[in-house]
């Protein structure tokens, strides 16, 4: 049996994450990755995932970053990742092209919400961040707004009116772009009664 460190360098190849298909070609073996487990060094994130346990890093969006390298933080996450909301989702809202399957977001940590966009808008005012010190897709201040539009009626009042307010008080909002967005979306009339109001 390998030692924990080099356990740990092969899942570092890998990213942190691994798939079982990859375990079998490094050699890792049912009997190992179980003791593993046992000791708390890897976890199963889902059918045929298995991530090493970084007892330094306490973030769910590594988790959420190799399980979904092609979603977009949308919605409530980016709402508050860009200070419009003080509350802390129960979910990762991940924006994914509507021809993604559905049964790789049926997961029992971390909680993620998909938002199946298609193809042709999924990219629109997309942009990168960094959270918890890792590289992120995320939309745009703009964009996020529209999204808030488009799913207004599924969306919490409170969070919905504190999230146009404080996009309205960010000096670093772009009504221009906004609205090209809008019109992409097809929310243009929306965009300019709700937001036209306050300019």
């Amino acid at each position: 049996m390998k030692s924990v460190e080099e356990y740990k360098e092969i899942f570092n190849r890998y990213g942190g994450m691994m798939r079982s298909k990859e375990l079998q070609q490094e050699r890792i073996l049912y009997r190992p990755l179980q003791k593993l487990i046992e000791c708390g060094l890897v976890e199963k994130v889902r059918y045929g995932y298995y991530q090493w346990v970084d007892q330094e890093d306490f973030s769910e969006i590594t988790t959420v970053i190799r399980l979904f390298p092609d979603a977009i933080l949308c919605m409530d996450t980016a709402l508050r990742y860009y200070g419009y909301s003080d509350r802390t989702p129960g979910e990762w809202h991940l924006a994914v092209s509507k021809d993604s399957g559905k049964s790789r977001f049926r997961i029992d940590y971390p909680f993620v919400k998909p938002y199946y966009m298609e193809p042709s808008i999924l990219e629109l005012g997309l942009t990168n961040g960094k959270m918890d010190g890792y590289e992120i897709h995320i939309y745009d201040k703009d964009r996020v707004i529209c999204d808030c539009l488009r799913y207004r009626n599924k969306m919490d009042k409170e969070i919905f009116n504190k999230a146009i307010q404080n996009y309205i008080a960010d000096c670093e909002k772009r009504i221009p772009k906004l609205l090209e967005y809008a019109e992409a979306l097809r929310v243009k009339k929306i965009a300019k009664d709700l937001i036209g109001v306050w300019l």
